[in-house]
């Protein structure tokens, strides 16, 4: 197989930037069409690859891609998990090359989407082809790729609802993650969920003139900071009532072996350009990120942001706020919890409105599974190397909901690491990755089929 994707590296390659020209940003209504059409790409390039049954589901949203390769149905089965949608590309002008014009520098390929996660999505395919062309397909394999993961897959749920045969499967397998480094390879064995929330603050019903009303009404920029400032303590824990009473607590054995790690703080440090890193007290930056919930503010806003001066007290100011969570932490109550205690810490002077975005579930993939051993395996045989088992910092909502309504583990075999700048400027995937995951992704089918036996 190595051979096979030897000799059609080049080809490989040019597929994949093509794919990445495709703007297909699922949170923009004027990419609407673009969308559809890196759908279509997949559908082709599946059929392409050697899936027998490709189909393109519409849903009250973005088209789910749904494939399948059958070659006995007694063999075990894996269901791929991936995305085509892309996050939006602002700000524009900190992109080195245009974000849908992607160029290979340094054995990195920049664009948006190389990662994150056409580059991985399209690695399966491409894996899908090594097998079908080299007569190594052990197992059978369904695809569900969507349209709409960026935006929290809002119609995946009741696709799967709706498609629970058509989905059976013994794994399901995605690659939306990465490794700590190209020489160290990893496997996340969990994820935080999310709780996303909108909040919006009023004063006034019109804005005031800063000089005639400053310092005796509300300021809804002023309070709403307030707000937010008072969510986290001295040491840096959240301030919600309740908000910690299901997080699961690890032992000192269990943090002194995620903390073994490869970790260097000052690379950290270095790599984003801070002085020091910052969090709850009593953690390591490795736990803050894998096992310690979090509130942070994605964006605030209010008031007036234009050239020159405009001295008012705003009528609104608004914040987006998101939580990740942690087991056994549940992103309905958590949300609720935020509801209740933002609403009850509001003062009189102004009235806020809380509005929930999206969330999910953290997931957990147990280490002694066959699936995380056929994984492990996999990149034993292509790194050199058996794989660490880490906990991922990000959210994937659906690992929950696949286990929810599906009734199956999830294995996050990701290629990506973390300075791929994934939902950022300059976002790249490197061709080291991209063609490891080719070669690692046949040897999963393959372990995974014979330990399945």
């Amino acid at each position: 197989m190595k051979n096979y994707i030897d000799k059609n590296r080049t080809r490989f390659i040019d597929e994949l930037l093509a794919f990445l020209r495709i703007p297909s940003i699922s949170a923009r209504s004027e990419h609407k069409t673009d969308v559809q059409t890196a759908a279509e790409f997949v559908k082709t390039k599946l059929l392409e690859a050697g899936a027998d049954k490709v189909e393109i589901c519409p849903t009250a949203g973005h088209p789910i891609v749904y494939g399948e390769k059958i070659i006995n149905p007694a063999l075990p089965t894996v269901l791929v998990y991936g995305h085509y949608d892309v996050q939006p590309v602002e700000p524009l002008d900190l992109w080195h090359s245009p974000p849908f014009e992607p160029v290979i520098k340094d054995e990195k390929i920049y664009a948006r989407g190389a990662c994150d996660d056409k580059g991985q999505v399209y690695m399966h395919i491409k894996a899908l082809e090594v097998m079908m062309q080299n007569n190594a397909l052990a197992c059978n394999v369904k695809f569900m790729i969507e349209g709409e993961e960026e935006v929290g897959s809002p119609n995946l749920a009741p696709f799967i609802k709706e498609n629970k045969e058509r989905l059976k499967a013994d794994i399901i397998l995605v690659s939306d993650t990465g490794i700590i480094a190209n020489d160290t390879p990893s496997i996340d064995v969990g994820l935080r969920g999310l709780s996303y929330i909108e909040v919006e603050v009023t004063g006034a019903d019109h804005d005031l003139h800063s000089g005639v009303y400053g310092g005796a009404v509300g300021n809804p920029i002023n309070v709403l900071c307030e707000m937010i400032a008072s969510m986290k303590d001295e040491n840096k824990h959240i301030t919600i009532p309740h908000f910690y009473d299901d997080v699961v607590i690890f032992s000192e054995e269990e943090r002194a072996e995620l903390n073994k790690a490869p970790f260097s703080l000052e690379d950290y440090k270095a790599y984003l350009d801070i002085q020091d890193v910052e969090g709850e007290a009593g953690y390591t930056t490795l736990e803050r990120t894998g096992i310690r919930p979090t509130l942070d503010v994605n964006g605030i806003w209010g008031g007036y942001t234009g050239e020159g001066s405009k001295t008012v007290l705003p009528s609104k100011a608004y914040a987006k706020i998101s939580m990740r969570l942690v087991p056994n932490q549940n992103h309905e109550k958590i949300t609720a919890l935020f509801q209740a205690h933002f609403e009850r810490i509001a003062p009189k002077s102004v009235r806020v409105i809380v509005k929930p975005h999206h969330g999910g579930n953290p997931a957990l993939t147990p280490t002694d599974s066959v699936g995380y051993k056929a994984a492990s395996q996999a990149m034993e045989d292509t790194f050199g190397k058996k794989p660490i088992p880490t906990r991922g910092g990000g959210s994937i909502p659906i690992v929950a909901l696949f286990e929810q309504e599906l009734g199956l583990k999830t294995i996050l075999m990701g290629f990506g690491l973390d300075s791929d700048a994934i939902h950022s400027p300059n976002e790249h995937y490197g061709l080291f990755n991209y063609f490891k995951g080719i070669e690692t992704i046949p040897l999963f089918f393959k372990h995974f089929a014979a330990m399945k036996k």
